[in-house]
């Protein structure tokens, strides 16, 4: 089987859960994905389920992903730069220490919050990043090209992309990620080892405990890295949480009734303040501002929607035929314009703003 001369090439670097997942929502968009894996037989597998069209390195690609564990994005991505002038982007749930590693102006980390009960490439499904929240986390040596091209086949997939800065992301994943999945496991240990004392005790392990604890049915292995790499963060969090947690025993120990009380209903109202991704008719407007034609400009007006909470439908970059400047253009709901051009004017930016057509959010 060949690939038209029209057809889009894309690698897949790992062919797991995430990177199969890839390679087939890549394919449903056109694609022809090339791919590969450190183990033959998960290759081969992710072949014939046919999450990818051909065994073989990232050459002649628009986009490599590097979906392998987190200690071997760096060199994997380098190894990718090296062997293509295409985008390289990645997977990792640690983003710091890899953009420190690569810093090349075609590399965009990258982050999709997505999963599956099922492991490695028998779980992979084309829909798996469909309303996701996928974070890219572009720097300084960011080209503006670089973050458009990669944000455009990221959202392709169905994610809902924003932008981080590496460090901050690598602080947030710390809170909603890498600390929640330490205590599932911490949570789950603490039951197993008292199941031999009490055989009682699992038997009755159902609805919330079942619900707090899901993750830490998730695959071991990648958590090591993980932790290696995000360790300041991670340690800084559970901190925090240690000394919540001896907070919450003084209010029990004290019999602080009304204090408790305020404690669960906040979690109770930030918890149904969670984003859903629900489909919904919306509003857009297109949002144009001049900008520097220099690196890392649009990834500070992408971190900046992010910080404020506006979603970005749509992002493109023209360039003058004069001078150094060129226009962003962002696509974002029309009920945050007001919200956005407050915040660019307060950066020294000078946006318009026109209303386009209402249409589905999906």
């Amino acid at each position: 089987m060949s690939t038209s001369r029209t057809q889009r090439r894309a690698a897949v670097i790992g062919t797991g859960l995430i990177g199969g997942s890839i390679g087939l929502a890549l394919q449903k968009q056109g694609w022809w994905v090339i791919g590969s894996d450190d183990c033959p037989r998960t290759a081969a597998q992710a072949l014939a389920c046919g999450a990818l069209n051909e065994l073989g390195p990232p050459e002649h690609v628009e986009i490599t992903f590097i979906a392998t564990p987190v200690g071997a994005i760096a060199s994997q991505a380098r190894k990718a730069l090296a062997s293509n002038t295409g985008l390289v982007t990645d997977v990792g749930s640690v983003k710091a220490s890899i953009v420190a590693e690569v810093d090349n102006r075609r590399f965009v980390g990258g982050h999709p919050m997505a999963g599956s009960e099922q492991e490695g490439i028998a779980g992979a499904r084309a829909d798996l990043f469909q309303n996701a929240v996928w974070v890219l986390t572009p720097t300084h040596q960011t080209t503006d090209e670089s973050l458009v091209q990669t944000r455009s086949v990221v959202a392709s997939l169905g994610a809902d992309v924003i932008s981080l800065a590496p460090q901050r992301h690598d602080a947030l994943v710390a809170v909603v990620s890498h600390v929640p999945h330490l205590t599932a496991a911490t949570l789950m240990a603490l039951a197993d080892d008292r199941s031999e004392e009490h055989r009682a005790m699992l038997r009755l392990a159902a609805g919330g405990f079942r619900d707090m604890t899901r993750v830490a049915s998730g695959h071991p292995g990648i958590w090591p890295d993980i932790c290696d790499e995000n360790a300041d963060a991670i340690c800084a969090t559970l901190d925090r949480f240690i000394a919540s947690l001896g907070e919450v025993r003084g209010l029990v120990a004290k019999g602080d009734r009304a204090g408790l009380l305020a404690l669960l209903e906040q979690a109770r109202r930030a918890r149904s303040h969670l984003p859903y991704g629900l489909q919904r008719e919306v509003e857009l407007s297109e949002v144009r501002l001049a900008v520097f034609d220099r690196p890392g400009e649009l990834a500070r007006i992408t971190s900046l929607t992010t910080d404020i909470g506006i979603n970005i439908y749509d992002l493109e970059i023209a360039h003058s035929i004069e001078g150094s400047r060129g226009v962003a253009i962002m696509v974002v709901e029309s009920a945050e314009t007001h919200n956005l051009l407050a915040a660019l004017q307060a950066q020294g930016y000078a946006p318009s703003v026109r209303s386009l057509a209402a249409t589905s959010a999906t």
